[in-house]
């Protein structure tokens, strides 16, 4: 049976093959000919950044405007899964995956390279003058801050929210579910993840790409003896390929995880090391003063194309940094989204976009400022033409003027050789996931076969042209994406407006059913609350409640129900404990009422007359109520018949009345298309190990009790 499932197969065909076609002519094409691929590389990049320079950075603004506005608006409240969830992840471990997968190997990169290269040769005005300088570091932190964040926070935001709050396939056609309904799982769906996946692809070979040339600066470096070459390069993707093979098999948790923390200590060591060898007082000034010329500037330079003067800058630089962060920002958002589940957006916004762009202006601080103070102040002006000369070796210059060169240079290429594995086997993940219609297990050999075709893409177009080709492939494959971008923007946008609508017209109907002394509970149901408040009772207790009271006052609804013509199932799960009332209406949005189990630790205060071990690990259990939304946190443990049939009345009726009050909304639910759902495994409350904390525990952060069982 393992065997089977080792190599069963969840790919969808119609995503797959174009994919893979689209992807071979260009690796086969790229080979035959690599000098006339290179031309045409080159002049579909001058086409792409002359006729479509202003729309990329027109998105790019809206994206940040949107997802910031989303933030800081009552939205902002909103879970990413049911109202219950809580995030699956620590905040460390989120922030070490996310910021491993977003571009880690960048800031390696061009974390020198880029400030000395703008200080020698700038956009606007003289080079070699502190004016260059504090532009140069301008430059940077725009080009690596809140920019491209928003555009890996609103792919991340949209495909969780849809996800997790509703129930749709982890994949990027899911964001398009508010414009396009059941179309999504069509032609159109199909067609917005091969997109996605040509996006992914190409923007991880130029990641591959930048990374082996460092790799092969710094080796160089260590050893001149191995030459600079695209051979080295070449066969340093098939080794660390290799690695990443090995890693994505293992996982998300055990490889992709382990790998990204060890990164993020790897990362920050060296950063430490350099701001105490170096210049450290220079360090702090200059980023409080570039932090407030990058905040005072930041509108400006949103939407400054240079469109009175003839320089390619703005294409070599700030297109291709932001083309290649689109092209990105599939894998990065679709990754962000599987480990960000049980957030809010307010927090998700937060931690996506402050914490990377702070750690980012300490970085340029630290390197970029530590480049310039040896050029401007101690004199070390041949690092200019050395840089220039060879962008990869900036970093391991750097170092020559340092304690410990040999010693932080080899950490640098362990540092890189990390970075590239991880971003390979994540963006492995992603890619079998978008070519598997949203699938979160895919079988092992699927994940291998993404990363070896990483390596082989970026591989070929290396010998195309190397940077330049890679530089194309990623700005040109960035184009379509950006236009679904911001489809998926309105889309969510929509889905905002609705839930928002749908929260009004509840609390505006009717008050919460503890607030509902109107005579729909018998005369003594205030004593049922009370018994509730102080009575701690245990599992079979529970159990049999749910069983027979909760399970049969379903039965009774579901019975009127019918017969006034609202079709209705209830079901009674045995292995979880819970029953559950399901009300369809053709062409609605479907009700859903669950009485379910629920566990917790007892309270010091119960019982007090009774000697008790404070470690011992006894549990009292609640009948709790789920909706669609998660759960509503209440107990109805004790309540007879009559009670729980008012119960479920009164929110069937709080639904009736959103359905009244907003109609022609699209319906989130997907009869025909349930198989295709991935569904976590549920707790198992008969666990007392899943069962011994409140309602806020990751214990309880299913969303299957908010999608039809």
């Amino acid at each position: 049976m393992q065997q089977q499932q080792k190599w069963s197969s969840t790919i969808l065909v119609p995503v797959f093959l174009p994919a893979v076609l689209v992807i071979a002519l260009m690796v086969i094409g790229t080979i035959s000919n690599p000098k006339l691929a290179g031309e045409v590389f080159a002049d579909t990049l001058n086409y792409v950044t002359t006729s479509f320079g202003w729309f990329y950075m027109l998105a790019v603004a809206i994206f940040l405007i949107f997802i910031v506005s989303v933030a800081f608006s009552s939205w902002g409240n909103t879970k990413l899964g049911p109202d219950h969830a809580e995030p699956e992840y620590d905040f460390k471990s989120w922030f070490a995956m996310l910021f491993s997968a977003g571009y880690g190997i960048a800031l390696l990169f061009f974390g020198v390279a880029e400030p000395v290269l703008h200080y020698a040769s700038p956009p606007a005005g003289a080079p070699e003058t502190i004016n260059a300088a504090k532009q140069a570091m301008q430059i940077a932190y725009f080009h690596w801050g809140f920019h491209i964040w928003a555009i890996y926070g609103l792919v991340g935001l949209s495909l969780a929210y849809f996800a997790f709050r509703h129930g749709l396939p982890l994949a990027m056609r899911s964001t398009l579910y508010p414009l396009i309904g059941d179309h999504i799982h069509g032609w159109m769906g199909h067609t917005v993840d091969t997109f996605a996946i040509l996006g992914t692809l190409f923007g991880i070979a130029t990641t591959l790409g930048l990374s082996v040339a460092q790799i092969n600066a710094g080796v160089h470096y260590l050893f001149p003896s191995i030459p600079v070459s695209i051979t080295f390069q070449v066969i340093a993707i098939a080794i660390i390929t290799g690695l990443a093979i090995f890693s994505v098999a293992a996982g998300m948790d055990k490889g992709v995880k382990r790998l990204s923390m060890i990164n993020i200590g790897l990362a920050i060591a060296l950063m430490v090391f350099v701001f105490l060898v170096g210049p450290t007082i220079f360090i702090l000034e200059t980023f409080v003063e570039n932090t407030g010329s990058y905040l005072s500037n930041i509108v400006e330079r949103t939407f400054s194309l240079q469109a009175y003067t003839s320089s390619d800058w703005i294409g070599n630089w700030t297109l291709f940094i932001f083309g290649w962060t689109i092209a990105w920002a599939p894998f990065v958002g679709l990754f962000i989204a599987k480990i960000s589940r049980g957030r809010t957006i307010r927090q998700f916004v937060v931690g996506v976009m402050l914490v990377p762009t702070i750690f980012t202006f300490l970085w340029f601080s630290v390197f970029g400022d530590t480049a310039l103070h040896m050029i401007m102040v101690e004199g070390y002006t041949q690092l200019i033409q050395e840089v220039q000369d060879d962008h990869a070796i900036a970093l391991f210059k750097l170092f020559e003027r340092l304690p410990l060169t040999s010693f932080i240079s080899f950490v640098t290429v362990i540092l890189i050789i990390t970075f590239f594995v991880t971003s390979s086997d994540s963006g492995s993940l992603v890619i079998d996931s978008l070519a598997s219609g949203g699938a979160l297990d895919t079988p092992v050999w699927q994940r291998v076969f993404w990363a070896t075709t990483e390596g082989v893409v970026a591989a070929a177009l290396l010998l195309a042209g190397g940077l330049g080709a890679l530089q194309t492939a990623s700005i040109v494959s960035a184009l379509p994406f950006a236009v679904i971008m911001l489809i998926a923007m309105v889309g969510m946008w929509r889905a905002l407006v609705i839930e928002q609508h749908h929260e009004a017209s509840l609390q505006s109907h009717m008050q919460s059913h503890r607030q509902s002394g109107n005579g729909k509970q018998g005369p003594g149901f205030w004593k049922k609350r009370l018994a509730s408040l102080v009575d701690f009772p245990s599992k079979s207790d529970v159990e049999a409640f749910i069983h027979t009271r909760a399970y049969t006052s379903m039965e009774r609804v579901k019975q009127e129900l019918e017969e006034k013509g609202w079709p209705a199932e209830v079901t009674f799960d045995e292995h979880n404990w819970r029953a559950h009332i399901d009300v369809i209406k053709p062409g609605e949005l479907e009700f859903i009422y669950e009485i379910r189990l629920r566990g917790y630790a007892m309270p010091a205060f119960a019982y007090p007359e009774m000697d008790r071990d404070p470690d011992d690990d006894e549990h009292y259990y609640r009948a709790e109520v789920f909706l669609r939304r998660g759960g509503q946190a209440y107990d109805v443990y004790g309540y007879d018949q009559q009670d729980i049939i008012s119960d479920i009345l009164d929110q069937f009726e709080k639904y009736l009345h959103f359905l009244h009050t907003s109609p022609g909304i699209l319906p989130w639910q997907m009869e025909e298309h349930d198989d295709d759902l991935i569904k976590p495994e549920e707790p198992d409350p008969s666990n007392d190990a899943d069962m011994d904390a409140g309602p806020d525990t990751p214990a309880d952060t299913s969303r299957e009790a908010t999608e039809k069982a």
